[in-house]
């Protein structure tokens, strides 16, 4: 079966609140499995235009990426990032070729 991933760009413009976000978002990853493939560090944008952060989180199954992203809990960490940041995310099966 193949993983699902989160890929992420964000702009972040309190630092300090989004670590609350990142606090709050610990449970629902836990719980659905998730792992952090690329959390933010150093890049170069070569083509197009993208947010300063990049995140990778790695899931299980693609069912998995899609039920923490909906879960009530993982919403709730949202509700706190969302003020305090802006970003683009898509949630995408891997491939199992």
């Amino acid at each position: 079966m193949p993983k699902g991933y989160w890929v992420a760009h964000v702009d972040v413009r309190d630092p300090e609140v989004y670590e609350t976000y990142k606090a709050a978002n610990a449970e629902p990853f836990a719980r659905y499995g998730a792992r952090f493939l690329v959390r933010g560090g150093p890049g170069e944008t070569r083509e197009g235009a993208v947010k300063s952060r990049t995140v990778v989180i790695e899931f299980p199954s693609y069912a998995d990426a899609v039920a923490c992203y909906d879960s009530p809990e993982y919403q709730a960490a949202k509700a706190l990032r969302d003020p305090v940041s802006e970003g683009d995310l898509v949630i995408v099966e891997g491939y199992d070729g």
